[in-house]
């Protein structure tokens, strides 16, 4: 979330006719042609940060900028040539890094939230803790993770540090309550 994306469209011969064709997971599909002959682009329902990526040299690309969310799903380009005709897919996944907090309850325990997360973290304690993490899902498909920090022995310390592991990162944050 956030980052520029990049989506290239190898091609083979000189192309006629270039285009994308979007299926995002929210909203309608969007199109993207772009003739060579006339240098002409065409859009239909896509957003102002999707656009063309015309580079001397490289192949042309499709340019996300600050992807979103509601971004992902499928992109198709499609390439008629003096080689033939050529289609590739992607499938972009959007990964949406939790808000980690940590904060201690009305009865001093460590409580641990990793909030609009995709998908949802996982947390963990040290010391070990037999709690249970419970997650919150939201509408745009982020989800926040809860755990209250549950001692399995005493062992003299009342730091704890809880873990959030994710696929765009991992974090750590101590408390003492």
């Amino acid at each position: 979330v956030g980052d520029n994306s990049v989506l290239t469209c190898h091609i083979k011969g000189q192309p006629f006719i270039l285009a994308w064709k979007i299926n995002p997971k929210a909203g309608g599909p969007c199109i993207l042609v772009h003739r060579t002959d006339t240098n002409m682009t065409h859009r239909t329902n896509c957003s102002d940060n999707i656009n063309w990526k015309f580079r001397a040299g490289l192949a042309p690309a499709l340019e996300i900028q600050q992807v979103g969310i509601a971004q992902e799903g499928s992109y198709s380009c499609e390439v008629a040539s003096t080689e033939g005709n050529f289609r590739i897919t992607y499938h972009l996944t959007v990964l949406a890094p939790p808000m980690l907090s940590l904060y201690c309850d009305e009865q001093g325990s460590p409580v641990c939230e990793a909030a609009a997360g995709k998908p949802p973290a996982q947390l963990s304690w040290v010391p070990e803790s037999s709690s249970r993490a419970e997650e919150q899902c939201h509408d745009n498909g982020t989800v926040t993770v809860l755990s209250k920090f549950t001692a399995l022995s005493i062992n003299g310390t009342n730091v704890t540090t809880c873990m959030v592991s994710h696929p765009a990162g991992s974090w750590s944050q101590s408390i003492a309550c």
